[in-house]
């Protein structure tokens, strides 16, 4: 990207350099050939972060990092731009009429989790390996047609030809929830009805998986007391980002920049 084709980014006289928009601009998607959509993008996200620590300077705060993760921790500057909406922005708990309302607009909105109790057929192989995965994508196709065709022999099929450790139940893998099993496989379950087998193998990093939903567990919708809080703490969340959004706008429309439009793009 030639930075020369941009004008400098000024924000209250702070001259942003251009190596550093370059930098964020890789962040940030524009269409093909459009270099300067994701330029102006770079550069109005620069402009905020760089008014918010002007901001934090201006208020003497103080960065002080939080750990992020095992060893891992916030720059300084992450550290100075959460202190400083910390310091600026309060939002007080939503009203327990409010949190009451918003529950009532769609009660059926909070259900218990999925419950599907599945059976499958596992084709292994090593999905980076070509050859391997094409010779596996056939045999389980063979498969598939095979349990389509004859959907009472799924279990003996995955008794004499799955690759997992649950072929001597037949392919039963028992009761899944959320989270149990890997995203793609857990993806097919989403959208299966119930008795019903996959049409065409489903591939994750095991290999090719025939799949069949042998039974859906019923979704009880929730009582107000079991999502109260969790209501709650999305409308406090709403909230907080409004407010941030908000203390943000401010800081733009009081600050002096050129070198971009600030409207969104």
């Amino acid at each position: 990207m030639a930075t020369a084709l941009f004008p400098d980014l000024v924000v209250n006289g702070e001259v942003v350099p251009q190596i550093r928009i370059a930098a964020e601009a890789q962040n940030h998607e524009a269409p093909k050939g459009k270099p300067g959509v994701a330029w102006r993008k770079a550069a109005q996200a620069l402009a905020i972060r760089t008014l918010m620590l002007q901001e934090a300077a201006r208020r003497g705060l103080v960065a002080d990092p939080a750990e992020i993760g095992p060893g891992r921790f916030e720059t300084e500057e992450e550290a100075l731009i959460r202190g400083l909406l910390d310091a600026a922005i309060t939002v007080a708990p939503p009203e327990e009429a409010a949190i009451d309302a918003e529950w009532r607009k769609d009660p059926s909105r909070f259900r218990t989790p999925p419950l599907w109790e599945v059976s499958h057929i596992l084709v292994a192989c090593d999905p980076r390996d070509g050859a391997a995965r094409e010779s596996a994508r056939s045999r389980a196709t063979g498969l598939t047609s095979l349990a389509l065709e004859a959907p009472d022999s799924f279990a003996k099929l995955a008794r004499h030809n799955s690759d997992c450790g649950s072929r001597s139940n037949g392919g039963a893998l028992g009761q899944l929830g959320p989270g149990d099993t890997v995203p793609e496989f857990e993806a097919t379950l989403r959208r299966l009805a119930e008795a019903e087998i996959t049409p065409e193998p489903v591939l994750t990093r095991h290999g090719y998986h025939i799949i069949r939903m042998d039974a859906l567990g019923p979704r009880r919708v929730l009582p107000y007391s079991a999502v109260r809080q969790k209501i709650s703490d999305a409308m406090e969340k709403a909230a907080w980002t409004e407010a941030a959004r908000g203390f943000v706008t401010k800081l733009v429309e009081s600050a002096r920049i050129t070198g971009t439009d600030m409207r969104p793009v």
